[in-house]
C-alpha cells in the first residue's frame, strides 16, 4: 500500500522532471513544449494580475447555473420516468433520439436561438447533462427489486410514501453517480463552448493563447482544466 502510494506520487514527479529536461536540452521544441517551471511561472503571473481568476470564476459560474438547471428537471423527469411505465413509454423515444447526439453540435442552433450571451452558454451545460442524470435516475428506480414496492403496498403505502421511502431513497446511488458524470461532462462542455464562441472563459483562454501563439498560456489553461476536472 505504502509503495502504491509513493509510485502515485513519484510518477506525475518523474513525467514532469523528463518533460523538463527535455525541453531544456532542446529534445523537445520549447516553442511548442514549454518546460513546466516556464509554464508555472506564466501560471502565477496570470493570477497574480487577476487574469486566470477572472476567466476560471467565470466557466465555474456557467457551470453551476446548467448544472443546477439541468440536474433539477432530470432528477425529477427520470424518477417519473421510472415509476410509470406510461410516461416512460412516452418519453422514452424522444430521449432515445436526442441524448446520443453530441450537444457541442447543437451548439450553433442555441447560439442562433439565444445569442452569444451567458444564456447560450448556460443552456449548451445544461442540456449537455440533463439527458445523462435523467437516464442515470431512471435505471436506478427500474433497478429497484419489486418486491420492495410490493410490501410497501401491502402495508398501505400510497403513491407518495412508496415515492418517499422506495423509489427515491432507493435511486439516490444512481443519481449521485449521474450527478458526478454530468459535473465532468459540463466542464468539457463548457470549454468546447466557449472554444466556438465566447469573450470570457477558461475555453476563451486556451483558443485566444493559440491565437496568438502564447503555448505556455495554453498549457495553463489546460493544467487549470484537468484541476477543476
Amino acid at each position: 500500500m505504502r509503495n502504491s502510494r509513493w509510485l502515485a506520487v513519484l510518477s506525475p514527479i518523474g513525467f514532469l522532471l523528463i518533460w523538463e529536461l527535455a525541453s531544456r536540452s532542446g529534445v523537445l521544441d520549447p516553442r511548442f513544449f514549454p518546460p513546466p517551471s516556464v509554464i508555472l511561472q506564466v501560471l502565477a503571473a496570470m493570477t497574480r494580475s487577476g487574469e486566470l481568476p477572472y476567466h476560471v470564476v467565470i466557466s465555474v459560474r456557467r457551470i453551476i447555473l446548467g448544472f443546477l438547471l439541468g440536474a433539477v428537471p432530470a432528477v425529477a423527469v427520470g424518477l417519473a420516468m421510472g415509476l410509470s411505465r406510461p410516461v416512460r413509454s412516452l418519453l422514452m423515444p424522444l430521449v432515445s433520439a436526442i441524448y446520443p447526439i453530441p450537444k457541442i453540435a447543437i451548439y450553433p442552433l442555441i447560439i442562433f436561438y439565444l445569442g452569444l450571451g451567458e444564456a447560450s452558454k448556460v443552456s449548451i451545460v445544461a442540456l449537455s447533462i440533463f439527458f445523462l442524470v435523467l437516464l442515470n435516475t431512471m435505471a436506478g428506480v427500474i433497478g429497484l427489486e419489486r418486491a420492495y414496492f410490493n410490501i410497501a403496498r401491502a402495508y398501505g403505502a400510497g403513491p407518495f410514501g412508496t415515492f418517499t421511502t422506495i423509489a427515491f431513497p432507493g435511486a439516490l446511488p444512481a443519481i449521485f453517480t449521474g450527478l458526478k458524470l454530468g459535473m465532468g461532462f459540463a466542464l468539457i462542455v463548457i470549454v468546447g463552448a466557449e472554444l466556438l464562441g465566447s469573450d470570457a472563459g477558461i475555453g476563451f483562454l486556451i483558443w485566444r493563447s493559440y491565437q496568438i501563439f502564447a503555448v505556455d498560456a495554453m498549457f495553463v489553461g489546460l493544467l487549470v482544466t484537468a484541476v477543476l476536472g
